[in-house]
């Protein structure tokens, strides 16, 4: 299989039986060329031809992308994204053989849900990523910038709270000009504090957690906060990863949907190597085929429910002592 040749197909799947006939290919790939998960697989996997659907293939636990370098022994990385992580604990990397299909990726995803990106304002309150020019949620967000028809209206505020409400007050009776304002959830809830105006043409989306800057609190209610103070109905969410290239998105109450070169499973708690049925709660598994020089398929360690014909929301996050249940290789 020619990964170029299947770079051209997943961002236009059409039904279950193409995404299935991708997903099947991108795995006969994967096991051949990728080192890491060909040695999994052979560890879990006893026999390659009983592997007939993409909920039959084996995902690769999301550890490993702190303790091995996942990709494709026949490509080179151009690029490398890194995790957040703290001084005690290994920062998870993806090594990106191609930025294009990430910035491709990326907006698939976006548009997939929201429509031309080039038709908004990228407004950026994200200070807990800021300073690292490993972050590929950085990355994302100024190639969505040079997209956008508004760059003069565009930027990222980080924590200069005064003028980006000099901005949003300026953009929100723009109705005619889409506006999106995406921040991590510690820095939303600082900006709400502040703000005493409403925002009602502007589409207000969390992504992230609170970073250590203030005390976790449960999804609905961050989104019920930041509804009064910013006047919206709706807080819309983005779910994505360093370990992943495509992103997931939400337009109300945590419901996330799918782009076309993704998909969401749940793993059973305590079988891991079971995939559940739709609507029971589990660990998720996603499978992304952009990802196709490094693991298309990972387990990841959220917690989360699927519902019929593919979307998901998130529940919370395993303990990290109970992460390890599928660690054979890690060292």
């Amino acid at each position: 299989m020619n990964p170029k040749i299947i770079q051209n197909k997943i961002f236009n799947i059409k039904s279950e039986e193409e995404f299935n006939n991708l997903a099947l290919e991108v795995f006969d790939y994967q096991y051949k060329n990728n080192p890491i998960y060909n040695e999994y697989v052979k560890l879990i996997c006893k026999d390659l031809n009983k592997i007939k659907h993409y909920k039959d293939i084996p995902f690769l636990p999301i550890e490993f992308f702190r303790s091995h370098k996942v990709i494709s022994a026949d490509v080179k990385a151009q690029c490398v994204f890194g995790s957040s992580g703290t001084t005690n604990e290994l920062k998870s990397l993806h090594y990106v053989s191609d930025i294009s299909l990430y910035q491709k990726a990326a907006e698939v995803s976006f548009e997939a849900r929201y429509g031309n990106i080039a038709d908004y304002t990228i407004l950026a309150l994200l200070p807990s990523y800021a300073e690292r020019s490993d972050s590929s949620l950085i990355y994302m967000i100024n190639h969505f910038i040079s997209k956008s028809n508004y760059q003069d209206d565009c930027g990222f505020y980080h924590e200069n709270h005064s003028l980006l409400l000099k901005k949003l007050e300026q953009l929100k009776s723009k109705s005619s000009q889409k506006t999106l304002l995406i921040g991590v959830s510690f820095a939303l809830l600082d900006l709400a504090e502040k703000i005493n105006f409403s925002l009602e043409n502007i589409i207000v989306m969390e992504t992230g957690g609170m970073k250590g800057k203030r005390k976790e609190i449960i999804r609905e209610e961050l989104h019920a906060i930041l509804c009064k103070k910013f006047g919206v109905e709706y807080i819309h969410s983005e779910y994505g990863m360093t370990e992943l290239l495509s992103q997931a998105y939400s337009n109300k109450n945590g419901i996330y949907k799918c782009p076309p070169q993704m998909k969401v499973l749940t793993r059973e708690f305590n079988d891991p190597l079971s995939i559940n049925e739709s609507g029971k709660s589990g660990g998720v598994n996603i499978i992304d085929l952009a990802n196709i020089n490094s693991c298309s398929f990972i387990a990841t360690q959220d917690m989360g429910k699927c519902y019929p014909d593919g979307p998901f929301e998130i529940t919370g996050r395993f303990d990290y002592s109970d992460t390890r249940g599928c660690n054979l290789m890690v060292e």
